[in-house]
């Protein structure tokens, strides 16, 4: 502590020598007009450079420096990569040389330099300017990877940025990833709209919500769980066709899966079915996955995954036998389920529904297996409010979930447009509530008044954007994919 506090001293003294000289240590009429990339782009492929190359106009952030006496290589990164700067004091001068040897790792700088190679064959810029635009009163750390530093490494996630290309990486994935979705629904005529994220009456999901308070409407609203009330409005509204890039918040747990703020992509197509989006979902996620990998198959934390269509389909019921250690008729009884499920370790009420029990025990026995990408159908009424019952069999409903990487991907459904049933499955939520379930269904009387003008039949689907950019940057954690992840605060 004690070196690192004469560090900063340095550094600050350094600050105040140059406001005393008349020199701007934060200087702000540098404008670079090149970056590495186009460095590269013009060079990176020639073994020789013409004898008068045009100068490049940089700027960039200091990450290493080698002196010797009267010239210096500098490594500088902007937001395209880093490359060389080769400094000598003969084609700077003596006073500006003097200044950049008061330059430390960390600083911003502009340069100005012709393009050339080193003896070991490097593309480098020959300095004819250098000045400092920001003095970095900070030291950069020396080692910034591994389990250790991970807390600081979300925490300060400016430094990760900086001091870890890979990171930097991830990020610019997750935007493409992003912009390609975007695109891909655009193409489709889909209407991106924006719904509410404070809500009078939290919908769309079974979650703890978050709550707020307006002060001027002296009124209690709620981060919005998801956005799918407002979004089915808007198809009874007559847009047919309509996603939200979303931000949700939900009040439970962090894991390397759960962040309490997080990402989804949520669409609702008028005149569709969930067997519909089973086909879209594989269309657009097969779209994705290979204009950001250039494959579809890939590796996930060192398990093998395969996009290659047709994916597996199992009901819930079926992936239960084909994972679980129980038979059809067992599974058909719901003592002997329930018998079952407390053998596996499940600590269930003793009157937890049948629907419920069977969706408890596939969550235990299946879902970590389903590593390939798999849709899971047929899950009971009794655990999906806003699904629209079987045909054939009301004890089920129209609706899948997507896995992949034995997690939850997506969760689709033909939604339930019959007025009175939902007011029935919203009554059935506010009971559960009543009992303690702080995740059931809120009642949402607008909502049925919506549905009572009527709402074409509909399918709609939520991805799960942060999962989606963990399996395609093989990211471990979701804390890696999100830029500034929640954290507990900070013990000083």
């Amino acid at each position: 502590m004690e070196e690192l506090s004469e560090l900063l001293l340095q550094r600050r003294r350094k600050v105040d020598t140059m406001w005393e000289a008349g020199v701007n240590p934060y200087p702000n009429d540098f404008k670079p007009q090149h970056t590495s990339a186009d460095l590269f782009a013009a060079y990176g492929g020639s073994e020789t450079i013409d004898e008068d190359p045009p100068n490049f106009v940089v700027a960039g952030r200091i990450i290493a420096r080698r002196s010797f006496g009267k010239a210096a290589f500098v490594q500088l990164q902007d937001r395209k990569g880093r490359f060389q700067l080769y400094v000598k004091k003969d084609a700077i001068g003596d006073e500006v040389f003097g200044q950049f040897e008061s330059f430390d790792i960390g600083d911003i700088v502009g340069a100005v330099g012709y393009p050339f190679r080193t003896k070991t064959g490097e593309l480098s810029l020959h300095v004819l300017e250098i000045r400092l635009l920001t003095k970095s009163l900070l030291p950069l750390p020396e080692k910034f990877h591994g389990l250790t530093d991970v807390e600081t490494r979300y925490r300060q996630r400016y430094v990760d940025l900086i001091v870890n290309p890979e990171v930097r990486e991830v990020f610019a994935k997750r935007s493409r990833i992003v912009n390609l979705i975007r695109a891909f629904m655009v193409k489709n005529d889909f209407l991106e709209v924006e719904t509410p994220m404070m809500q009078q009456i939290p919908g769309g999901a079974t979650a703890r919500p978050f709550v707020t308070h307006h002060n001027a409407l002296d009124m209690e609203l709620f981060l919005r769980i998801a956005p799918e009330l407002y979004l089915k409005r808007l198809v009874v509204g007559g847009l047919d066709r309509v996603f939200e890039i979303n931000r949700n918040f939900r009040n439970e747990g962090i894991s390397v899966r759960h962040n309490p703020e997080f990402t989804m992509m949520e669409f609702y197509q008028a005149y569709a079915t969930f067997e519909d989006l089973m086909n879209f979902t594989e269309e657009l996620l097969c779209h994705v996955a290979h204009d950001v990998l250039g494959t579809l198959d890939f590796s996930y934390q060192g398990m093998p995954i395969s996009f290659q269509r047709p994916w597996k389909r199992f009901t819930v019921k079926e992936a239960i036998l084909e994972y679980g250690d129980i038979d059809a008729k067992s599974l058909e009884d719901r003592d002997m389920a329930f018998a079952y499920a407390k053998r596996i370790g499940l600590d269930l009420p003793e009157d937890i529904g049948y629907g419920k029990l069977v969706t408890e025990i596939f969550e235990e026995v299946a879902e970590t297996k389903l590593i390939q990408p798999t849709f899971i159908t047929a899950y009971p009424t009794e655990v999906s409010p806003l699904s629209r019952k079987n045909d054939h069999d009301p004890e089920i409903v129209d609706r899948f979930e997507f896995f992949c990487a034995g997690r939850e991907m997506a969760n689709a459904f033909s939604e339930l447009n019959d007025p009175v049933d939902q007011k029935e499955r919203f009554l059935a939520q506010v009971a559960a509530k009543a009992k303690g379930d702080e995740e059931a269904h809120y009642m949402d009387e607008d909502y049925i008044r919506a549905l009572e003008y009527g709402l074409p039949p509909t399918a709609g689907e939520g991805i799960g954007i942060d999962r989606l950019v963990m399996l395609l940057t093989d990211a471990p954690s979701i804390r890696d994919v999100i830029l500034f992840p929640q954290l507990r605060k900070e013990v000083k």
